[in-house]
């Protein structure tokens, strides 16, 4: 009898290691020169590790995202995404214990003349040393037990230990997911705040505007009537106004859209947002350094979050495998058992036992085949989507700290032109009173210092807008 076992242990040995071992994605694009380099750099600011209350210079600003903070919805899913992955992290935990069930049962069966069982109590019966409750019953032939029973998996090949290490890193994964959400929470915040301080900005420029243009109208129209103007100037001048005016109710809209924006990651459905400094008077990091370029990007969470992923997809792939190897079960049992219930409880009935199985699959070996290929394929994505992250990381620090320094200048030259343009009303406003310049450069003066003083205050948004995008890039805002 020992050689049946051992070949079929042999055989089960032999075709559950014929796994053909998954080749391994060809290697992704290498990193610029400037990310690998271990060079000695100073970072004077380190504005990844530098936390979003100090990063922030207005403190209405930190205020709205201290709420965002406590009361956003995804940041909520997040949370709950983060306590399933634990959940899983669990069951894998407790795969690798065994199991210990409390069992009742009862049953009845009835056994013919011509069956071994049959045959075996009707036998017993008549022995002499049979007497008493220990004749079984004939007709039917109860089967009582109260006890324990347990199942233990063995895990010789690991296949369990693989599967607890990739909910482990899953678990650090969603921890990760979760810090991502955060930093987009936070840029989203400053971003709809700065937009929101924009249109502010807009709208009171084009009320100013709107102001003086209106003035502007009623001296033409006076001019009109003591004969120094004609009905065309006066119908330029009411044009312009009437334009401002359309202006101005598009700035209210968009005052309404990043209002609504806000209050919605604020997890609320209204109220009033408040207001720090005005967009003229926030203020910029003056020295947002970068540090070393491959530092900021391993602190971005998605390219950590990436990370993990392909380190749990590597480990069910070792778990698949291992899933084509036997698998040694123990299952003991401890409890009274009797076929008669009076004496259930007699310490007489006390039986227990143990039973090891090694099991392993053999033939339509389908779903560990498709199993393997899953994992295989999922551990490629996972490798791809990790050069992804790193690509995507790579793009926006570069277009970030470029893109700062050029919206500074942009900034500074519409400053320096709204200034110009300034002077140009002021100057064709007298040259017109003086006879020497015509309505339609004195419309053409206020016009366009209207739309510099408009475009620099977009200037400055993407200014503001650009600093908050290059901090998330670096990995800020989740501590």
């Amino acid at each position: 009898m020992r050689f049946p076992a051992l070949f079929l242990t042999s055989l089960l040995l032999a075709t559950g290691c014929r796994v053909a071992a998954p080749a391994g994605p060809t290697a992704g694009p290498a990193l610029p020169a400037q990310f690998t380099q271990a060079r000695a750099i100073v970072d004077t600011l380190n504005a990844g590790r530098q936390p979003w209350r100090h990063f922030f210079q207005d403190s209405a600003l930190t205020a709205l995202v201290d709420t965002a903070l406590r009361q956003n919805l995804d940041l909520q899913v997040a949370l709950q995404r983060v306590e399933a992955a634990r959940a899983t992290l669990l069951a894998r935990r407790g795969a690798l214990l065994p199991t210990v069930a409390a069992t009742a049962s009862a049953g009845a069966d009835h056994y013919g003349r011509y069956t071994l069982n049959g045959v075996g109590n009707y036998d017993t019966n008549f022995s002499p040393n049979i007497d008493g409750q220990r004749r079984i019953p004939e007709s039917m032939t109860p089967d009582f037990f109260v006890g324990l029973r347990s199942s233990w998996e063995i895990d010789l090949w690991g296949k369990l230990r693989s599967r607890r290490q990739a909910a482990y890193l899953r678990v650090m994964a969603t921890e990760q997911g979760r810090h991502l959400v955060t930093t987009t929470v936070v840029s989203e915040v400053a971003r709809f705040y700065y937009q929101l301080l924009t249109a502010d900005s807009q709208l009171a420029t084009l009320e100013r505007n709107r102001a003086l243009q209106r003035e502007a109208l009623r001296l033409m129209r006076v001019l009109q009537q003591n004969g120094r103007a004609n009905s065309l100037a006066v119908q330029q001048f009411e044009a312009q106004a009437l334009r401002t005016e359309s202006l101005a109710y598009e700035a209210r809209q968009r005052v309404a859209e990043a209002e609504a924006g806000l209050n919605q990651l604020l997890g609320r459905y209204d109220g009033a947002i408040t207001r720090g400094r005005p967009l003229p008077r926030q203020v910029l990091p003056v020295r947002l350094g970068a540090g070393m370029p491959a530092t900021a990007l391993l602190r971005r969470p998605d390219v950590r979050q990436a990370e993990l992923e392909l380190q749990a997809g590597r480990a069910d792939v070792d778990a698949a495998r291992a899933a084509f190897l036997p698998a040694l079960t123990l299952t003991p049992y401890v409890g009274l058992s009797s076929f008669r219930a009076s004496a259930l409880l007699d310490p007489a009935s006390l039986a227990y036992g143990a039973l090891a199985g090694l099991t392993g699959p053999l033939l339509n070996r389908a779903q560990y085949r498709a199993d393997y290929r899953l994992a295989v394929a999922g551990s490629y994505e996972n490798y791809f989507r990790y050069q992804q992250a790193l690509q995507t990381g790579f793009r926006e620090v570069v277009t970030g700290l470029r893109g700062l320094e050029n919206y500074r200048a942009a900034a500074a030259a519409r400053q320096r032109e709204v200034a110009v343009l300034t002077t140009a009303v002021a100057t064709s406003n007298e040259l017109f009173v003086a006879g020497y310049a015509t309505y339609l450069e004195v419309i053409t003066a206020q016009r366009s210092v209207l739309e510099a003083e408009l475009s620099l205050a977009d200037a400055r948004q993407a200014q503001l807008l650009q600093s908050v995008q290059l901090y998330r890039a670096l990995g800020g805002g989740w501590e």
